[in-house]
């Protein structure tokens, strides 16, 4: 296993310096999904609820959130994005509504934390919105689909990956 790199060999929490990396072209894909009741699902679906196109405030929300990761991580650099697309799938089956966010960047370090903070907050938007109608909602599933570009080259998750 590598050593964890916000740590010094003191065990002291610190930024990590990107500034000797080679730029690449870097880009982070994640998913996560909030489960909830069929009618909650029904409600979302048809534009129905009282304040207004959930979906629509929450592809906001998610893509806000990317952009203000730094301010919300504490060790993250701050990223000058070049793309942040916030995506919903409704499923009817579960009931839920599933987010894929993805972000690039042309820099020295990788956008997984702001995928995967456009996620957490794009689902946290959903609740916040439908809390009032299903407050049995779950957030649950949010992780890193795939990550290109950086030393570490191409990753892709499995399903059955375990982290």
């Amino acid at each position: 296993m590598s050593k964890l790199t916000h740590l010094d060999e003191r065990g002291n929490a610190h930024m990590v310096d990107v500034g000797d990396k080679q730029v690449s072209h870097r880009v982070a894909i994640a998913s996560g999904q909030i489960r909830m009741a069929s009618s909650t699902l029904e409600l979302i679906a048809g534009g129905g609820h009282k304040k207004g196109d959930v979906l629509a405030v929450a592809r906001i929300a998610g893509i806000q959130a990317a952009k203000q990761c730094a301010h919300l991580i504490p060790l993250c650099h701050p990223l000058m994005l070049t793309s942040i697309n916030v995506d919903f799938e409704l499923d009817q089956q579960l009931p839920a509504v599933k987010i894929n966010a993805s972000c690039k960047l042309s820099g020295q370090t990788g956008v997984e934390m702001e995928a995967l903070t456009a996620v957490a907050v794009a689902a946290l938007t959903i609740y916040d919105m439908c809390k009032a109608v299903d407050k049995n909602m779950v957030i649950e599933a949010i992780c890193l689909r795939e990550k290109q570009g950086g030393n570490s080259g191409h990753y892709r998750r499995t399903d059955d990956s375990t982290g």
